[in-house]
């Protein structure tokens, strides 16, 4: 089985994978058949999360939390709106032993990086996504990231209350680039 909207075919098995809005699992799991070093980071679904982990007999750490800028906010998805623990980037990765490739859906809590926490990271899958979900883009990490990282954003219109959103495929620019899987 396949997520067909990231492109995991590169992760290596030494890699530190941290899966950011892990929900209950479809990328982690997948990223955990080819990887022993898997960290999801879910603030909502972690109960489904880790059963979704059991019934598929793999090894993955995972966190009640959220990406942030650190404290307690109220985290909406789905109808539900919970106060959680938030975490910067930097602390994830810490947690985490480091972070070589970074998949990241947090519905707009990725505007919140402080780009700098992505130094070391080889390889991202982010969902990027437009207000009302979440803040307005942040430029300074399109900057790094367009600075630091060769990348291709596949836009997805989503019509209705979600805006627009997107995902970005990047790789360290001075590691091979990623290729396509190619159904065929």
């Amino acid at each position: 089985m396949e997520v067909p909207e990231y492109w995991i075919h590169d992760l290596r098995p030494e890699d530190f994978v941290l899966d950011v809005g892990a929900n209950v699992g479809a990328f982690c799991i997948r990223a955990a058949w080819r990887s022993r070093h898997v960290m999801a980071v879910e603030p909502v679904t972690s109960d489904l999360l880790q059963q979704n982990i059991r019934l598929n007999d793999v090894h993955i750490q995972v966190m009640k939390a959220a990406l942030g800028k650190g404290g307690i906010t109220g985290i909406a998805w789905d109808g539900y709106r919970i106060p959680q623990q938030t975490y910067p980037l930097r602390d994830l990765v810490r947690i985490a032993g480091g972070c070589d490739f970074l998949k990241c859906d947090c519905e707009g809590a990725e505007w919140e990086i402080d780009p700098h926490d992505l130094a070391g990271v080889r390889r991202i899958e982010m969902e990027l996504h437009q207000p009302p979900i979440g803040n307005p883009p942040e430029p300074a990490i399109l900057d790094y990231i367009s600075r630091h990282y060769e990348f291709v954003i596949d836009q997805m219109p989503v019509y209705g209350p979600l805006g627009q959103k997107g995902i970005l495929h990047a790789w360290a620019s001075d590691s091979c680039p990623p290729r396509k899987k190619v159904k065929g």
